[in-house]
């Protein structure tokens, strides 16, 4: 008999899942037509990952505003209006008739995108124990990865009949997203977390500041960002078809192929994190990640190719589940300012990682490109062996863990 992946859960994931599985739908119908629509302007590579970083550049600069909007008004507010804001970009982003209107209906949405992934994470962190927040965590990406799986190769065959396509799709299913979660997402265990039984005041920024593993976690998901969607929504589809001399289609075949291999190891990776600890889960993830990324820089051939999205898929599920999991784990109470830095930490890498990538390639070569992202990585590398345990470590303890300073 199969274990349903919600049981013990709280009811908020199972609809916080199906909300996002739409944005998900939709974000990989869109993410292969991105870097092509903007290189049909007549744009080089570093504006393409310009394209891309825009997108995170708002998301990073309205974290803190997305966080406090998320202790003001609540999770189910945020999110679903944040939903309905990235489909009028998204939407008004599909009629651009220029790279510069494009750029700007592409950054636009940042805005709403950061409030829904703040409201997303807040529900995730605050509203399971650590018992269960690596599988929960695993749950809510897998959503992202079954959209995932489906949609680059749905977004390659609406792009090979218009460019502009995809974005509307991905429009009208960010407008069912945002309709499940206002009519569905509520509950008292919103924004509160299940276990806490302490009478402290919320986890302020600067005491989050002062964990080590909360830093840790901010590095990490900054390099796992980088190289994960850096790499792969700027220069990977453009590397595809130019110097592998392959398709549109191959570079959805080999998104579609990463997702399916994370998404089988997935929920066993949740399962091990909350079993085994953060600490492991993260040491067998980014070994994983780094071979696979080390792979994809010396791709000659389109096999290469593949194997290496197989490789990154496998690493994905182990490594990109566990910072969430690490800063669930150390705060307490409300802390929306707190997680709207985490995630300004990912989309600093989202910003970052296709801007430096794409001016490499442009400089030197695609491959110089993914080989400085692997030497970024041997930082990751080098931080997942310092992670102090964070899985049932509660009160004081955590909250006195050293911080990540007096190792280095």
């Amino acid at each position: 008999m199969i274990r349903s992946p919600f049981k013990e859960l709280p009811r908020e994931v199972s609809i916080l899942v199906a909300a996002s599985f739409f944005v998900a739908v939709g974000f990989g119908i869109v993410m292969p037509a991105i870097p092509v629509f903007a290189k049909s302007f007549g744009v080089n590579n570093a504006a393409i990952g310009l394209m891309v970083s825009a997108f995170a550049i708002t998301r990073f600069c309205s974290g803190l505003i997305s966080g406090s909007l998320v202790d003001r008004f609540g999770e189910r507010a945020v999110f679903s209006s944040g939903v309905f804001m990235v489909a009028l970009f998204t939407f008004l982003a599909g009629l651009a008739q220029s790279y510069h209107q494009l750029l700007i209906f592409r950054a636009a949405g940042g805005l709403g995108s950061s409030m829904f992934s703040v409201a997303a994470g807040s529900v995730i962190m605050r509203s399971v124990d650590d018992n269960h927040r690596g599988r929960a965590q695993s749950v809510y990406q897998g959503a992202f990865l079954l959209g995932g799986i489906a949609g680059p190769a749905i977004g390659g065959l609406l792009s090979a009949i218009s460019l502009r396509a995809p974005f509307f799709v991905y429009s009208i299913l960010l407008m069912c997203a945002g309709i499940v979660a206002f009519f569905f997402l509520k509950g008292d265990k919103i924004g509160t977390k299940a276990v806490s039984t302490s009478s402290e005041e919320s986890t302020t920024v600067a005491e989050a500041l002062r964990m080590k593993p909360y830093v840790i976690a901010l590095v990490l998901t900054f390099i796992s960002t980088w190289v994960t969607f850096g790499l792969r929504a700027s220069i990977l589809p453009i590397f595809v078809t130019e110097e592998l001399k392959s398709t549109t289609a191959v570079v959805g075949y080999g998104l579609a192929i990463s997702a399916v291999m994370q998404g089988i190891f997935l929920l066993r990776a949740g399962r091990f994190s909350d079993s085994k600890g953060r600490k492991a889960s993260a040491v067998i993830g980014a070994n994983v990640v780094f071979v696979g990324v080390l792979l994809l820089t010396f791709s000659t051939h389109i096999w290469m190719f593949l194997a290496s999205m197989t490789i990154l898929g496998l690493g994905g599920a182990f490594l990109t589940t566990t910072p969430a999991s690490i800063v669930g784990d150390v705060i307490r109470g409300k802390g929306g300012k707190v997680i709207g830095i985490f995630q300004m930490a990912g989309d600093a890498g989202m910003m970052i990682g296709p801007i430096v990538i794409g001016a490499i390639s442009d400089v030197y070569s695609y491959r110089a490109a993914f080989g400085f992202s692997a030497a970024i990585f041997v930082i990751a590398l080098a931080l997942v062996y310092q992670i102090p345990e964070t899985r049932n470590v509660e009160g004081p303890q955590v909250h006195n863990l050293k911080p990540l300073d007096e190792d280095l």
